[in-house]
């Protein structure tokens, strides 16, 4: 199964695409950071991120899509932006039938690190160990997208009971036709 991990920022959203293995094994396809620069009024900003999320579910053809549940904070501008970009992605998959999840922040950090208390040097640590890298993921956005990847390839419904797309919801011609795209862009 292949995940696209989203953690939502409307300067830096981080992205990370991990490939779930047999026996709980995992494998970094991809990681990055979508930008828009904080000079750009809001509608441009969107724009700006919906447009590389858009070129990351093409090039990578994730299964579903795992994006940070936002939460509050006394920030409201952040939170605000954060909500946006959260819905730009999910509407982003919707369009292409992925399914998505929500993660919270804790439940991310106890699935990665054991502890739903820990810090981003604990988890960037661990997503290193865990995805074999030979250096930490930078920026910590980026480290959060992976983690929220991981999270999901080990608990899919996510302790929230995160909304996923019942199974009977696509007929069987498009869940062969949604297969096949699939593979299509893999091979491509």
């Amino acid at each position: 199964m292949r995940v696209l991990g989203v953690d939502p920022g409307l300067t830096r959203c981080g992205l990370g695409v991990v490939d779930g293995h047999s026996s709980r094994r995992l494998s970094m396809v991809a990681v990055g950071v979508a930008t828009s620069d904080a000079l750009w009024d809001v509608d441009q900003r969107l724009l700006a991120i919906e447009r590389q999320l858009e070129e990351w579910l093409e090039e990578h053809a994730p299964d579903a899509v795992a994006v940070e549940r936002v939460f509050a904070q006394q920030n409201l501008r952040t939170v605000m932006g954060t909500a946006q970009v959260a819905g730009i992605a999910m509407l982003a998959a919707a369009r292409r039938r992925i399914p998505v999840a929500l993660h919270t922040p804790s439940e991310v950090k106890a699935a990665v690190t054991g502890n739903g208390r820990a810090d981003k040097a604990q988890v960037q640590t661990m997503v290193q160990r865990l995805l074999r890298l030979e250096e930490l993921p930078r920026p910590a956005d980026a480290a959060d997208a992976l983690a929220l990847a991981v999270c999901h390839l080990w608990r899919p419904a996510g302790a929230l009971g995160a909304p996923q797309r019942a199974p009977g919801s696509l007929t069987a011609a498009q869940r062969a036709w949604a297969t096949a795209e699939q593979a299509a862009r893999r091979r491509g």
